[in-house]
């Protein structure tokens, strides 16, 4: 399956996920609010500087890092892309238009930040084969490199699952592979967070 196919697939699934839940935890396919930012929380330690600094959020869903960034008084500027109209119609409707905040539907709408964050993209495979879903998520990753100027961060379902709540229809991956891989290609600073109480990882890459 082409990358167009995929992303096809993948926006069709979450914007069933929005019209379903609306602008919610679980309009993104999470089980909680509270699994959604400590997600943040671990996914915001790429940022190291108290300074002001721009950042990209892409897969931004109903733009909820924003509120996040907010409620922790981040001084920032921030660009939300997702590939579901209905995400970005619900971005926009809960937060105001800003000269601080903007939400586009189209990846080449972006431009690069010193930051970009990816929560749960690669998550959902649904039918795509498993090679085909490794080599999408291992080009994305490039993508967040090329839009990052001072480094970039994501999280994956791991591997180490248990196995009986595991599902077919999701991805779940090595992070050793994957620690390797941005290690290899990326940065020498690469951080991997496997140790807060979701089935899932965060990989910190900073430019060296």
């Amino acid at each position: 399956m082409s990358q167009d196919g995929i992303r096809v697939q993948v926006e069709r699934y979450y914007t069933e996920k929005v019209i379903a839940h609306g602008p919610t935890a679980l309009g993104v396919d999470w089980n909680s609010p509270e699994s959604q930012r400590l997600r943040f929380a671990r996914l915001m330690r790429i940022v190291d500087q108290p300074e002001p600094f721009t950042i990209n959020d892409y897969g931004c869903g109903y733009g909820a890092l924003v509120d996040y960034l907010q409620d922790g008084a981040f001084s920032f500027q921030y660009c939300g892309f997702d590939i579901s109209e209905r995400m970005i119609a619900a971005a926009n409707a809960s937060h105001p238009p800003s000269p601080q905040i903007n939400f586009v539907n189209h990846e080449r709408e972006l431009r690069p930040a010193d930051y970009t964050v990816a929560s749960g993209i690669f998550n959902v495979r649904l039918e795509t084969p498993i090679d085909e879903w490794q080599r999408y998520v291992l080009d994305t990753l490039r993508s967040l490199n090329d839009l990052s100027k001072k480094g970039f961060a994501f999280n994956v379902l791991t591997k180490y699952s248990d196995p009986e709540f595991m599902r077919s229809t999701l991805y779940y991956a090595d992070p050793l592979f994957l620690f390797d891989y941005c290690k290899r290609t990326f940065s020498r600073l690469v951080s991997l967070l496997h140790d807060y109480p979701l089935y899932e990882f965060t990989l910190l890459v900073r430019r060296a």
